[in-house]
């Protein structure tokens, strides 16, 4: 069992305006997955996805399989 703490961080392609997620990608290779919350509420709940289930949404985000907003 490791202690390492989330290292939350936010996309350089964040604006700023307040609709951001960050990521806390360094629990990857320790626990093998990716915590994720909203940065308006730091210490609210996070949800946590399994290190290829990410991966796998960020590929399809990539290619744009998500309409904008």
């Amino acid at each position: 069992m490791t202690t390492e703490s989330p290292r939350w961080f936010k996309s350089s392609y964040s604006d700023n305006g307040g609709a951001c997620v960050e990521v806390a990608a360094n629990l990857v290779a320790s626990r093998g997955v990716v915590p994720v919350r909203d940065s308006k509420e730091p210490h609210g709940p996070a949800l946590t996805f399994e290190a290829c289930a990410w991966s796998s949404f960020v590929s399809a985000v990539k290619r744009g399989e998500f309409p904008a907003a």
